[in-house]
This record gives C-alpha cells, structure tokens and sequence, in this order.
C-alpha cells in the first residue's frame, strides 16, 4: 500500500468516526509551527473536533488552567496529550507530524527541534496501545538518530531510485517548458537542469 493510500484510509476512518486524526506540518517561516508548544496546541485543538471527542479532558483543562486566562507550560500540555491518549476503549489516534527538519535547530540548549524530538521519543516509548504515529522529514543526522531506534517502519524515499526518476522528470517539464528558459540553448538547458538534480538531495 503506498503511503497516500495508507493517508487516504485514515482520513477515511476518521469520517466514520473510527479513527480520529491530527495533522501538524512544521514550517520554519512561522513562529508557532516550528516548536513544540505549537505542535502540542495544535494536536489537542484537533482532537477537541474529533467525532469521537476528548471534550471532557480539554474542558477540564481550559478550567483549571482559569477559562484560558492562565497559559499552561509544555509539560502541562504534554501531560493533557497524554489524558487523551490513556482514555480506555477508544478508536486509534494517528498522529502525522510532516516536516520535522523544518523545526528550528537553533544552539539553545535543548534546541526546539530536540524538544520535539525527547517528545516523539517520550511518547513512543510510553506505549499507548491506540497510538498510530507518523513522522515525514528530510534525512538529518539528529532526527535520524533518535527517530530510527524508534521506528516500527521505515521508508528512506532518498534511497528510492523512483524518487530520483520523478524528480528529474519533474525538473526536465519545468525547464523545457518554461517560455523563457526554452529561449536557451539546448546546452544550456541540459546544464541548469543536471544542476538543479544534483542539487536536489532527493528532494
């Protein structure tokens, strides 16, 4: 099953209300999805609107923190995260972090990328029987090395010669496609897009 099939099914027992499912992509060029408190806000604002709502756990949480007027620190919201994930008898909760390397690797001890990582590593090592888990990122040495350990499954699209193939097809259409660049000579041409291949890291 590829992965979009595998993506597609989720969303589809979510629907029925068999599943429920949060989504957070990390992007560098915004403060709150490049961080651990935004990826936590993020995943327990979700799982509030699930069919098969955590709504009691969250409820009690907005009131002892004083109806939202006191802001929780990141072990609250962590634990709060972990209430959900220790409710009995519930449908499977996927979690899909896409995009880890986008967190920001800055020299701060821990950096916000290491904080989401102890996290992802916390959660996975706590064994929560209806946990479904789901991280995307490039192939950088301190994700690999705390993820891999981890991993039930592990698909590298870097070492999928598909991955390459599409890559340079795509990069090939752009630039002999493009009104300008096709004013180029074909040597030209054949040059920018062996570049822009080898440039590409699979990317």
């Amino acid at each position: 099953m590829t992965s979009s099939a595998i993506i597609e099914n989720i969303i589809s027992l979510k629907k029925s209300g068999l599943a429920s499912l949060a989504f957070f992509y990390c992007d560098f060029r915004e403060d709150g999805k490049r961080d651990l408190r935004g990826l936590l806000s993020s995943l327990l604002v979700q799982l509030c609107h699930q069919p098969d709502s955590y709504h009691h756990i969250l409820s009690k949480f907005y009131s002892d923190h004083a109806n939202g007027s006191q802001h929780p620190g990141n072990d609250e919201l962590k634990q709060c995260l972990k209430d959900i994930l220790n409710v009995p008898g519930r449908a499977p909760v996927y979690l899909i972090v896409d995009g880890l390397d986008e967190c920001s690797n800055t020299s701060a001890m821990p950096s916000p990328r290491e904080k989401v990582l102890m996290f992802l590593q916390d959660l996975t090592n706590s064994q929560f029987p209806n946990l479904r888990t789901c991280v995307t990122s490039r192939p950088e040495i301190d994700i690999k090395d705390v993820l891999e350990p981890l991993a039930f499954h592990y698909i590298s699209l870097h070492d999928e010669s598909g991955q390459m193939e599409d890559i340079k097809k795509y990069i090939r259409s752009v630039v002999n496609t493009d009104p300008k660049m096709r004013r180029w000579t074909a040597a030209d041409r054949e040059l920018v897009i062996n570049v822009l291949i080898k440039k590409s890291d699979g990317m």
